[in-house]
């Protein structure tokens, strides 16, 4: 299969937003790790018309979980490339794999806590 290049910029570009929905539905529907993910971001947006929650809060909470759901999309591009190169174990790819798996952690911590300061004052 020979790939080849579309210069024109409308055909283009709607080639490669086709390859990016694509590409967050093979994540959706075969990571679990994205599926938990994708499931906690509609429950959040659920539970933001059900409170109420302002623009600001809206624009944090959308943020955080586009961030979780990003990073954790680019952890698991590491995670295929890192199996593809060396399917059995090696202690410099779990290395990486932690690593990505870290920045996952980064992000998902975040989220917690813009969702903490976002609804804690909605119950109290």
């Amino acid at each position: 299969m020979e790939f080849k290049k579309d210069n024109t910029f409308v055909t283009g570009r709607l080639k490669s937003m086709t390859y990016a929905f694509n590409g967050a539905v093979k994540l959706i529907r075969t990571e679990h790790s994205i599926m938990v993910q994708f499931s906690l971001g509609i429950f959040m947006t659920i539970a933001g018309f059900y409170f109420h929650i302002s623009q600001t809060e809206w624009l944090c909470q959308t943020l955080a979980i586009g961030l979780v759901l990003s990073v954790e999309g680019l952890n698991t591009a590491v995670e295929k490339i890192a199996d593809f190169i060396h399917p059995n174990y090696h202690e410099r790819i779990g290395f990486i794999k932690d690593i990505a798996a870290g920045a996952v952690f980064f992000a998902a911590m975040t989220a917690i806590a813009i969702g903490l300061i976002i609804y804690i004052p909605k119950f109290i």
